[in-house]
């Protein structure tokens, strides 16, 4: 790829080890529900990764169902916690969104955690939420995938599970990242996704906590042990399972990011640039920053042009103007529309991080003076 990739947030780029194994499953191709040869081995490639990411989270392979994705993981999360009994949800604000649709959609009531102004979640809030009436299910991510600041699962953990209510941990940003074992947060639920390790897209998981169980919601053949029908996509998954190992591998050298992140934070923060979550424990490998004067759609196109790829927090609103949910959250309002999110991953280099510091800087002074000049002719 030329130009230096910053935005493993949004989807780190496939990794050679998993560009090997799919090209195999896809060239040996058999549906996993037959009997005859290419289906035993099908079979194999889906349990192997089964196993695989599992072993990445601690947990049980028996407990992980695979789907199209985190975000059909995250939802039938919250619709097996209803199942479950739990009559209404309490969400992070700074939730990713297809947890907080899937929430609004759910036909239950929703209240909304705030955060205080580092974006961390108020445990003293979700005590006094938990305290009202009916059995809830909590939605808390591990990492925030735009500011990548770390939530207190543990503390949470033991706040939901003394009022008898569900936690579910959407680890989508922290799997690989950050340790993250599912019997140490004590989640009742978690979501992972392929794309974000360094795997193909279009392809997720559910881990289910001990004593929990998923419901199904896709219906048609038994595949999934009858949780989530429809043929499984082998080579996908098999590129997760590989993604999961070299993630695995991986997280001792995930680490070195924070370093060399610290120091473009540093040289982006001298020239005028506000960091979001500082002061929080955030992920190794993730910069979001903001500037009240300059809209975030004109950073990236300008540094896309500088040969730097970024993104202005959720790729998933990504090419849309409007404020940062993240931001928003944490009541900085006038720096809303002006973030950007760096992120670094598996095949990025130390260079990369002064690139972007150095071009940022060099496109933020060449922005306030062309502002400056146009005001004093508008004068």
């Amino acid at each position: 790829m030329s130009g230096v990739y910053l935005d493993y947030n949004a989807s780190g780029l496939v990794r050679p080890e998993v560009q090997d194994v799919m090209a195999k499953a896809l060239a040996d191709n058999g549906n996993p529900s037959a009997v005859h040869a290419a289906g035993r081995r099908a079979r194999a490639r889906i349990e192997t990764a089964r196993a695989q990411v599992a072993d990445l989270v601690g947990a049980d392979p028996t407990a992980v169902v695979f789907s199209s994705g985190g975000t059909e993981s995250n939802a039938q999360a919250i619709l097996s916690a209803i199942a479950a009994g739990c009559e209404r949800l309490i969400v992070g604000a700074t939730e990713h969104p297809c947890v907080a649709e899937a929430a609004m959609a759910s036909g239950k009531p929703v209240t909304m955690l705030p955060v205080d102004s580092r974006g961390v979640v108020d445990l003293n809030k979700l005590r006094q939420l938990l305290g009202q009436p009916g059995r809830a299910v909590v939605a808390i991510h591990h990492a925030n995938n735009e500011s990548g600041v770390i939530q207190p699962i543990a503390e949470a953990a033991r706040l939901v599970r003394s009022a008898g209510g569900w936690l579910h941990v959407d680890a989508i940003q922290s799997a690989g990242k950050i340790p993250v074992d599912i019997r140490t947060l004590k989640g009742d639920s978690l979501t992972l996704s392929a794309h974000k390790l360094g795997g193909p897209q279009g392809v997720g998981a559910l881990v289910m906590g001990e004593g929990r169980e998923a419901v199904q919601m896709l219906h048609g053949a038994g595949q999934e042990r009858g949780l989530r029908a429809g043929t499984e996509n082998v080579p996908g998954i098999t590129g997760f399972g590989t993604s999961a190992v070299c993630a695995a591998r991986d997280l001792p050298m995930a680490q070195s990011h924070a370093a060399w992140r610290d120091a473009a934070e540093a040289v982006v923060k001298a020239a005028g640039a506000a960091v979001i979550g500082e002061g929080a424990e955030r992920l190794p490998n993730t910069l979001f920053m903001a500037v009240p004067d300059w809209e975030s759609p004109q950073q990236l196109i300008t540094l896309d042009l500088m040969g730097l790829m970024v993104s202005a927090g959720s790729a998933c609103s990504s090419g849309k103007t409007k404020p940062s949910r993240a931001i928003v959250a944490t009541g900085r309002i006038s720096l809303a529309t002006g973030g950007i999110r760096i992120s670094g991953g598996w095949g990025t280099v130390e260079d990369d991080w002064k690139r972007f510091a150095a071009a940022w800087v060099e496109a933020y002074a060449k922005h306030r003076a062309r502002t400056a000049e146009r005001q004093k002719a508008d004068a």
